[in-house]
């Protein structure tokens, strides 16, 4: 990592836990009332016990919780920007018995060898992507971190394209104060990799494009028995 990119990478780990210091206390209350589309992102997982899961911009471990109980004998693992989300994760799981493996790190240059697993069968991405200066990255990250037959799932804000003009106004108005931009060329984007890559691609809107949700699907390898 180039010092430049290290540099980055400290100011928004930085940004981040002074972000969520105070806010991750109330952060799972709060967010169920506009963070559509994570329940469904799950169940949509459809995973099978022993299976790996990797959750980007984990936070609180809300989610990996929830795929915990919705698909036991899951295999769980974190990674967040923000050490003090990873302390709130790490004391939620922990009067449970359910065990996740959580990394300090940046979802934009991860490895599976930091996990020590050679990758993932699922990994899901819930309203992070708007909030990591370069979401692109985070996304070739992803999909380079994936097993065989393995997929990324993806929910975030859209484009409020069919919502009134007010209305997308004052959502990004509001959510530019914590730090959150809505990636209205994320779509576009997971097409033209999808196509580069041979990979299959389903995207969902949610709400009149509130949210987007969109899975990755890569094929598995192919066994040539002579």
């Amino acid at each position: 990592m180039s010092s430049e990119n290290t540099a980055e990478h400290v100011d928004h780990a930085r940004l981040m836990d002074r972000v969520y210091r105070g806010q991750r206390h109330i952060y799972d209350a709060t967010r169920k009332y506009y963070l559509f589309g994570r329940d469904s992102a799950i169940a949509g997982l459809e995973a099978s016990a022993g299976q790996t899961l990797l959750e980007l911009g984990c936070g609180t471990g809300r989610n990996l919780m929830l795929a915990s109980r919705r698909f036991p004998g899951l295999r769980l693992y974190g990674l967040d920007i923000s050490r003090a989300m990873l302390e709130t994760a790490r004391a939620k799981f922990a009067p449970t018995g359910l065990h996740a493996s959580f990394v300090a790190g940046d979802a934009t240059r991860f490895t599976p060898a930091e996990f020590g697993v050679p990758g993932f069968d699922r990994i899901m991405i819930s309203y992070a992507l708007s909030m990591i200066p370069d979401w692109r990255a985070t996304i070739v990250t992803a999909l380079d971190a994936l097993s065989p037959g393995g997929s990324l799932h993806i929910v975030d804000f859209g484009d409020q394209a069919h919502l009134p003009r007010w209305f997308r106004s004052g959502l990004r108005t509001w959510l530019k104060k914590f730090h959150v931009t809505p990636r209205d060329e994320m779509v576009p984007y997971l097409e033209a990799i999808c196509r580069e890559r041979g990979l299959g691609l389903t995207v969902r809107t949610l709400g009149g494009g509130y949210a987007i949700r969109a899975i990755v699907e890569r094929k598995p390898s192919v066994n040539h028995l002579l």
